[in-house]
Order: structure tokens, then C-alpha cells, then sequence
């Protein structure tokens, strides 16, 4: 494929993400599938795709210094400007020139003769001249908002729960390229076995502290590997197997997984029980709950019944104190995966952030009773966000003093986590920044 077709395929997509506000991965994906993509070019229009909305905001700061306020620009040629400054100023593998010989070559084939013109007028100025240097911005926030392309009231959310230090290195931290993280299937293969295979055949890699089970990759296609395609390992973050670890359960328990799609945990639980017991799995979409049933079916693994069910009516399905685990890996803001999904930064506001926390409070109240005494019930979420984190379990806690965070929880989490700056009394809040891992929350509590 030509890379003049990549480059129109990246700002049909990069205008679709924007206008429908749709999921960036799930996207790419269905392009990459639709058009026919080579291999060989998947890579520059996923960078290039990611990178211009990762940097959105920045590219338009660079822009504004020449381009006239008082002209309308249409969204695919805005579209088209910010992938092309994304590529001259943060990649390096294709000269100048080239990108802006096909940019005007797209704008003249979706536009006309003049959108060309405007298009290399910009961007020729831009190449002669430099890009404006952020450090001219003297307002700490808004440089920090510009810089780091993250929305202004998000950054000030952030400074006032963590201070300006922490929030400046998640904001940077979520620029960056997260290494890539994988589970093996313990009943299948021994990590050690699994990471020999990996070496031999060129990959870069190392066991995780965060789970016997993980091991990150710093240089290697993991999708392309016979341990892969054959179930002996599954894509996790570090941070996600740290919420199964934490569940501490054993073969034969029975437990329940509320919010459990796309899959992750609960197959993760079933290993860790050895496929011995019964598992409970459970999301509001019949489509994911499918997805759970697949997973599962990839991996070897029959104890786990998914079905679909809204995590606050579980009640009507099951007794109360049924189950010796509880995990509810809350619906959040998803702020903690930014660098995975970086359109999620544009696309969330305050009310969201408030609406979700009710949610989250609710299933806690409905979910809990479910436990058995003694039990256990892990509270996860991919957020950063103290008011979805912190103040929901709080709140549980006073309204539910039979339940007690386990003291436990401490004690056995890696050494490593001990010095996490976000390690409280009420749970442990990972940062982007801190392990490299995605911002994460969870707590473990008890039932007595």
C-alpha cells in the first residue's frame, strides 16, 4: 500500500475518533481490518494515529502561530495539519519533504487546488521557522495543559489532590510508550519456560514483581508467537494481575467477578484456583459476557459462568454471603489508561467523574452482601481520580462497619509497592509514572 493511502486512512480515522468520540484501539482495529493494511504499515498508522491525539493539544498550540484565527478550517484538513506537525516535530524516520508533498496531495484530492496551497503554506512556514517554544507560556498550569496536551481542568483536578510535582510527571508519564505486559497460563506452562521461548526467539523481556505469572516485554510481537495464538499466555497489565493477586484466592472457592469484561481478572482467578471451584463472572452487556465465555474457552478454563447482569441487581440472582470472594472492578473514568487510550482525556468532564462514583457506590452497597463472613471483596478501578477511589470506599466503610480494609493487604504486596507514594490506609493508588504501569486503584477489604 502506498503511504499516500496510509495517510488518508489516519485522517479518516483521526476525524472519526474526534467527531463520534469513538474508542481509538477498537477503530484502528476495524480499519486496519477493512482496508487491508500490510503488516509493515500497521505501525506507522497506529504511531501516527495515537501520537496526534495523545498530543492534540500541544499540535494545536504549534499551530496557532500560523494559522489565521479568523479562518475556518475544516476538520479533516485540521486533522490533516496536526498528523503532519506531529510527524515532522516528534518522529524522525520520514524527512520533512515527503510529509509535505503527500499532506497537499491529500488536500488537494479531498479538497481542492486552494486547500493544497493553505496546507503547504502552513507547513512550509512551519519547516522554515520552527515550532513556538512552550516555555514562553508563563502560567505553570497552562504550560503544563499545553505541554503535555492534557485539558486544562483536568490538570487542576489533579494539582489539588496530588500537587503540582505529581501531577506534572502522570501528565508526562502518559506521553510515553507503556511496556507491553503479559499473564502465562500456569497450567499450561511455567513462566520460566515461557520466558526461555521468548528469548530464543529474540524477544526482549523480564519477569514482572507484580505477579509469578507476569512477564513485560520491552521488544517483541507477542501476537505473533505459537504461546500466544495457543493460549499459554494473555495480554495483562502489571497493574490489573496485582488485583487478582490481591483476591488471595484458592481451589475450590466460589467466587464473584460483578464488572467482569472484558476478561482479564476472572480468567486470571481461575488459574490462581486451578481451574477447581466456581466463578461467577458478570457485565451488563450480553455481547461482553460472550467475550468472558471466549476468553475463557482460549485459555482452558471451565469453571467461569458469564452471563450478563447489572452489577447493583445481583441480589436477585444469588443469596446473600454465597461467595468467599468478591471482585468489583468498577466502571471508572478510565483517566489511569491514558496512554493506552488517549481520546479519553478529551472526552470525560467532572460530571462524568461524579455520575460514575454513584454508580460505583452502588454496587459496592448491592454487591457486598454477597459475601460470606470472613470473606474477601477487592475494590479496583483504572482510575486516578480520589473521588471514584478514595471517597467511594470510605463512604462504604462508615455505612458498612461490618467490612474493615485487611491490614493484610499491605503486607503482601510486592516490596516494591511498599514505597508507592500512593499506598494509604485505605488502599493502594498506583501511578502511570511510578512502576509503569496503568494508574490503577484497589483496596482489599474484609468482612467480619
Amino acid at each position: 500500500m502506498e503511504n499516500s493511502q496510509v495517510r488518508e486512512a489516519i485522517v479518516e480515522l483521526l476525524v472519526r475518533i474526534e467527531q463520534d468520540s469513538g474508542f481509538s484501539h477498537l477503530l484502528i482495529d476495524q480499519e486496519i481490518k477493512s482496508r487491508n493494511i500490510p503488516e509493515r504499515d500497521e505501525a506507522l498508522l497506529t504511531e501516527v494515529v495515537y501520537g496526534t491525539i495523545q498530543r492534540k493539544l500541544t499540535l494545536d498550540y504549534y499551530l496557532e502561530a500560523f494559522v489565521d484565527k479568523k479562518k475556518k478550517v475544516k476538520p479533516w484538513v485540521r486533522m490533516l495539519l496536526r498528523m503532519s506537525v506531529y510527524q515532522m516535530h516528534f518522529l524522525d524516520r520520514i524527512p520533512d519533504h515527503a510529509i509535505i508533498h503527500e499532506a497537499v496531495g491529500i488536500a488537494k484530492q479531498r479538497g481542492h487546488k486552494g486547500v493544497g496551497s493553505f496546507v503547504n503554506g502552513v507547513l512550509r512556514s512551519m519547516q522554515r521557522k520552527g515550532v513556538p517554544d512552550t516555555n514562553a507560556i508563563e502560567n505553570k498550569t497552562e504550560r503544563l495543559t499545553v505541554e503535555t496536551s492534557h485539558p486544562e481542568w483536568l490538570v487542576k483536578r489533579w494539582l489539588d489532590m496530588y500537587g503540582y510535582d505529581m501531577t506534572r510527571d502522570m501528565c508526562h508519564a502518559n506521553l510515553e510508550r507503556k511496556p507491553l505486559s503479559i499473564r502465562i497460563q500456569p497450567l499450561k506452562i511455567s513462566r520460566q519456560a515461557a520466558m526461555d521461548e521468548l528469548h530464543e526467539l529474540g524477544f526482549d523481556i523480564r519477569p514482572s514483581a507484580f505477579s509469578e505469572q507476569g512477564i513485560i516485554v520491552d521488544y517483541g510481537n507477542i501476537l505473533r508467537t505459537r504461546l500466544f495464538e495457543e493460549g499459554y499466555v494473555t495480554i495483562q497489565d502489571q497493574s490489573s494481575m496485582l488485583v487478582t493477586e490481591m483476591l488471595n484466592v484458592e481451589p475450590g472457592m466460589s467466587v464473584l467477578d460483578a464488572c467482569s469484561a472484558p476478561g482479564g481478572k476472572v480468567t486470571h482467578t481461575a488459574e490462581k484456583m486451578q481451574n477447581k471451584g466456581s466463578i461467577h463472572a458478570y457485565d451488563l452487556h450480553a455481547k461482553k459476557a460472550k467475550q468472558i465465555s471466549q476468553r475463557a474457552a482460549e485459555l482452558d478454563l471451565t469453571i467461569i459462568d458469564a452471563k450478563p447482569g447489572d452489577a447493583r441487581k445481583l441480589q436477585e440472582k444469588h443469596e446473600t454471603e454465597s461467595f468467599d470472594r468478591i471482585l468489583i472492578d468498577a466502571p471508572c473514568s478510565g483517566f489511569g489508561v491514558i496512554r493506552s487510550k488517549p481520546d479519553i482525556k478529551y472526552n470525560k468532564t467532572a460530571d462524568d467523574i461524579n455520575r460514575l462514583a454513584k454508580i460505583q457506590s452502588e454496587i459496592l452497597k448491592n454487591a457486598a452482601p454477597l459475601l460470606k463472613k470472613g470473606g474477601l471483596l477487592i475494590y479496583s478501578t483504572c482510575t486516578i481520580d480520589k473521588v471514584e477511589n478514595d471517597d467511594v470506599v470510605k463512604a462504604f466503610l462508615i455505612e458498612n462497619p461490618e467490612f474493615v480494609t485487611d491490614t493484610a493487604f499491605f503486607e503482601q504486596l510486592p516490596s516494591m509497592t511498599q514505597y508507592s507514594p500512593g499506598l494509604s490506609e485505605i488502599g493502594l493508588q498506583l501511578f502511570p509514572q511510578t512502576f509503569s504501569t496503568d494508574g490503577f486503584f484497589l483496596t482489599r477489604m474484609k468482612r467480619i
